[in-house]
């Protein structure tokens, strides 16, 4: 049973931070349920080596600690991001730092990289059940690092052998001086001193992915470095996009000059631009994931079609609830046949142009 609908008004009258931790102790309490039935055949693909029952997955932010992994997956996503995860424990920046845009169905965060840390995320997620879908791990760095690149070779080393795939996160706008990290020669020298991280990990039947999370804001040329440097280094994806410092014109919201990263609709239309773009500057060599302000299961399509092997979400689950996922997966389902195409797969890029 879908509780949201009566819990929606009851959230809403609490702050963004207070009604998270309300919801994600009601995910571990098991009040949201579980998804209906299997995913299609048509939905499922292999992606960086990972085998995916449907493209749909829970982006980072969403489970910073891994409390909830469980429940979440059992909604029915075919992917869950944990995190954004740091070495060390850290709160993150001063509250207020969550707002709702209401009327933009968007949200601002400045939160900073609040998590526990790498040892108190690494034993939840080992005292878990394995989940039933590939699991990610979103990297960071503290705010504090004097060794930007030592942070992330920490995280790799300790969630390495717990996780599916690693996502290193230089794009976050609410931590200073993280967003230099997507410069060339700085990426290239973190993605070296990461990868030699990754070979050192106890063998595994399938090896770590490691995937770059990249921000909307960069113009072609930044984007044009950071896609080159991929391919040379052979990362094994490529997340489009993080959140914007831009305000789109027409935001109606009394938050809307709040600082901090812009995440929801008004960035699904720049997002799946730039994701398009990945695409082509990749000649679609590169899986990506495509990210921002996905409501439906057209948008989730239009993803997909501009490049996208797979997508997440997080904020319209606030504005809609965990029934969403469902209706995006069916969505998907029904473009695809109206499509005339008979996998998901036959799907990504075909409107990139390439």
């Amino acid at each position: 049973m879908d509780l949201f609908p009566l819990a929606a008004p009851l959230l809403r009258c609490l702050s963004p931070e207070a009604a998270h931790r309300v919801t994600l102790a009601g995910l571990r309490a098991g009040f949201a349920g579980r998804a209906g039935g299997a995913d299609g055949p048509e939905l499922a693909s292999s992606v960086f080596g990972l085998n995916f029952t449907n493209p749909v997955g829970l982006a980072p932010g969403f489970d910073k600690n891994a409390v909830a992994m469980g429940a979440l997956a059992a909604l029915g996503f075919g992917l869950v991001e944990i995190g954004g995860v740091t070495p060390r424990p850290q709160p993150g920046n001063p509250r207020p730092r969550v707002f709702r845009l209401v009327e933009d169905k968007a949200v601002v965060n400045r939160l900073g990289f609040n998590n526990k840390g790498l040892d108190a995320v690494t034993r939840q997620i080992m005292a878990a059940d394995p989940l039933p879908c590939p699991l990610g791990a979103n990297l960071g760095m503290n705010k504090d690092a004097s060794d930007p690149a030592a942070d992330f070779v920490a995280g790799v080393e300790r969630l390495g052998p717990h996780v599916d795939y690693a996502t290193l996160n230089v794009s976050s706008p609410n931590t200073p001086g993280l967003r230099d990290l997507q410069e060339r020669s700085a990426l290239d020298a973190l993605l070296g001193r990461v990868m030699e991280a990754r070979d050192r990990l106890p063998a595994r039947p399938k090896p770590l992915a490691l995937l770059i999370k990249i921000a909307p804001d960069l113009d072609e040329a930044a984007l044009a470095g950071i896609v080159e440097t991929a391919l040379a280094r052979n990362v094994d994806g490529l997340v489009v996009s993080n959140t914007t410092t831009a305000r789109p014109g027409g935001l109606q919201s009394r938050h809307r000059a709040e600082t901090g990263g812009l995440s929801g609709r008004p960035l699904f239309e720049p997002s799946t631009r730039m994701l398009a773009t990945v695409y082509r500057m990749t000649g679609g060599t590169v899986p990506l994931i495509g990210v921002g302000g996905i409501a439906s299961g057209a948008d989730a399509y239009a993803k997909i079609r501009a490049g996208a092997s797979l997508v997440q979400l997080y904020t319209a689950l606030i504005y809609r609830g965990p029934a969403l996922i469902e209706r995006i997966k069916s969505g998907l389902a029904r473009r695809l046949a109206v499509d005339g195409l008979g996998h998901i797969a036959d799907a990504v890029g075909r409107d990139a142009a390439v």
